[in-house]
């Protein structure tokens, strides 16, 4: 990978803070130590602006940020412990997530459905990470953990990334229309 602008290095900093803001908004359900997390939509948002490979990135400064003890994870939480606990299995797939959704947002540049088939199965590999990590965490069998770390959050997902795929693809235009983008 060639080095970094002074441009890629801003819009990574600035996408790291929008993680930063929407990471910690949750909603917590009594059911679950998962809660609702805003930092997906936060994600399915960037790839629009960074492309895969700054997204990706973004959402390992802000991993490393959360690990350090800064509270930007759900629910105003952060450090080592976070992401040792229930959760750090889907903390560890939003690096994932950044990939593939990112580059399904990239090859398939205009093609609505297949932004949200790249992010259907990003977010398919997300829940298998968490479920995973969450099911040793509480000693739950894959369908305890599937019932408690998956089914909850299918339909409000869905409507991230609808959300997701209209703002992004909207500021991408915009930011482009600014010349942000010109190299």
């Amino acid at each position: 990978m060639k080095k970094m602008d002074m441009r890629q290095m801003t819009l990574v900093g600035l996408m790291t803070a929008v993680l930063c803001i929407l990471g910690p908004l949750s909603i917590t359900l009594p059911f679950t130590p998962i809660p609702i997390s805003f930092t997906n939509l936060g994600i399915y948002f960037i790839i629009f602006i960074l492309g895969w490979k700054l997204s990706t990135m973004s959402v390992v400064v802000y991993i490393l940020l959360g690990m350090v003890g800064l509270p930007v994870f759900s629910g105003f939480s952060g450090g080592a412990a976070k992401v040792a606990g229930p959760t750090g299995g889907y903390l560890i797939g939003f690096i994932f997530m950044a990939i593939i959704a990112g580059w399904f947002v990239e090859r398939f540049e205009g093609k609505i459905l297949m932004y949200m088939i790249g992010m259907v199965v990003a977010t398919a590999v997300t829940y298998a990470f968490g479920t995973a990590w969450l099911c040793v965490q509480m000693h739950l069998t894959p369908i305890q953990g599937l019932t408690v770390g998956v089914l909850p959050y299918i339909p409000g997902d869905i409507v991230k990334m609808i959300v997701g795929i209209l703002v992004g693809s909207k500021v991408k235009k915009a930011v482009r229309v600014s010349a942000v983008f010109e190299s």
